[in-house]
């Protein structure tokens, strides 16, 4: 994966990390060209310092702020168009982390992360032909890069192909078997496509796994729920509450997390109490 593209499942949950964008691209990290350290002056280190301290805190105004300074230096270095272009998605400037995107891709056309990170910003568009586009160039490039298969089996649920999406969710985790996100991933669309015990079962192992990961636990509550087992849906719940109370918006659940619909109707059944 190069640099790992997920941030770690035990940080708050936001946009990036459930569409696998990294963070921050590392310069050497992603195949593009790196910036010699040792000629780079003082005030340029402080500001990549500051600009990956920035985006790894999730304040992303002043990221994309750093990113913009660091560009006036140098305006050739891929790396921080496409890092730019991270930090406006999650905000979602989308259309002008396109043009970001756009630009790291001009100058490092064979570079993976910029295709990876447009096409996620295209799913939050909606234009899933053209995300599924950027991810298959990403996979000419880096056949194994796992990220890439998760992001591609998003785009495909985006155009209500499930079971191509189970497929790429599927080889995602077997190439990188603790990626959360993507066995997140796998779980819901086993669901959706009615393997319901399976999807029970690795939801199970992944909290087993992972006591804190939201998303998991508010699906156990949905889908306990519909199966008649309130007690074990409520104490799934509590954590929830706890962890990440977006999960009681259906309207994000279904709109920005993008939970299968089998499972946000699930869900919504359990906060009706129907």
């Amino acid at each position: 994966m190069r640099a790992i593209k997920v941030i770690p499942v035990l940080l708050l949950l936001g946009l990036l990390g459930w569409l696998g964008i990294p963070a921050a691209d590392a310069m050497e990290a992603q195949g593009l060209p790196p910036t010699n350290l040792q000629t780079v002056s003082a005030e340029i280190n402080q500001l990549f310092e500051e600009a990956f301290a920035a985006t790894n805190a999730a304040d992303f105004v002043r990221a994309e702020n750093l990113w913009s300074q660091l560009l006036e230096r140098q305006p050739d270095n891929p790396a921080l168009w496409s890092n730019r272009g991270n930090a406006r998605v999650s905000q979602h400037k989308l259309q002008q982390a396109l043009t970001d995107y756009a630009e790291a891709i001009r100058l490092a056309p064979n570079a993976p992360d910029p295709y990876l990170n447009r096409g996620a910003a295209l799913e939050g568009l909606g234009r899933w032909q053209e995300a599924i586009a950027d991810y298959d160039r990403v996979l000419q490039l880096d056949p194994n890069d796992p990220a890439a298969y998760n992001n591609r089996g998003n785009a495909e649920a985006g155009l209500g192909d499930w079971q191509q999406a189970l497929a790429d969710y599927r080889h995602a985790t077997e190439l990188a078997p603790d990626y959360a996100f993507a066995q997140a991933n796998y779980a819901l669309s086993l669901y959706q496509v009615g393997e319901t015990q399976s999807a029970l079962r690795l939801m199970r192992a992944l909290v087993r796994k992972y006591p804190k990961f939201p998303d998991m636990r508010a699906a156990l509550s949905a889908i306990l729920w519909t199966e008649g087992r309130p007690g074990e849906a409520e104490s799934h719940w509590v954590a929830v509450q706890g962890l990440d109370p977006r999960y009681a918006d259906l309207e994000w659940v279904r709109t920005v997390r993008r939970w299968p619909p089998a499972v946000v109707a699930a869900l919504e059944r359990f906060l009706t109490l129907s």
